[in-house]
């Protein structure tokens, strides 16, 4: 199989959420996310649970464009890694819902320390549709270069100041 670097590319913006939206046409999905690396590793090892999937995933880099690797996997190896994330874990909903032309959102409504935290992303399918995209008026204020809400840097530092 013939794969090129950027065939890994993951591109989003990143936004706060002071109010929801109807979410009448989203799906929930329940995550329970834990960190195998530490905050100041220079790259991300995470292992999450949404609903019944179990995903190891690997990233790099920081800011709108990262990249990014996913493995499934059995419930056995996943419950063989969960005990190294401990002090390191995460719980949200996520929400995930249609936009104007084809794009989809995925809101992360947090639970447990870092609630009342609301995160809403967007992918992209290159760093020039990103600028281009306007967000709706229940988008807050943009951080997606702001490492302060980072999942790995918000399981370990808390909500920034001022949430």
């Amino acid at each position: 199989m013939n794969t090129k670097s950027s065939d890994f590319l993951e591109i989003e913006r990143k936004f706060l959420v002071e109010e929801l939206p109807v979410l009448a046409d989203a799906i929930r999905v329940s995550i329970s996310q834990g960190y195998l690396t530490e905050t100041e590793d220079s790259v991300e090892l995470r292992l999450r649970r949404a609903d019944d999937a179990r995903i190891l995933t690997l990233k790099s880099g920081w800011g709108m464009t990262r990249k990014e690797r996913n493995v499934a996997l059995e419930p056995a190896q996943f419950d063989l890694l969960w005990p190294e994330t401990e002090g390191r874990r995460l719980q949200k909903d996520r929400w995930i819902g249609p936009l104007p032309g084809g794009l989809r959102f995925e809101l992360d409504i947090y639970h447990g320390a870092l609630a009342p935290l609301r995160v809403v992303e967007v992918e992209f399918a290159s760093e020039q549709e990103a600028r281009r995209f306007v967000p709706p008026a229940w988008f807050g204020a943009e951080v997606t270069d702001d490492a302060r809400y980072g999942n790995r840097v918000l399981v370990t530092a808390g909500l920034p100041e001022g949430e």
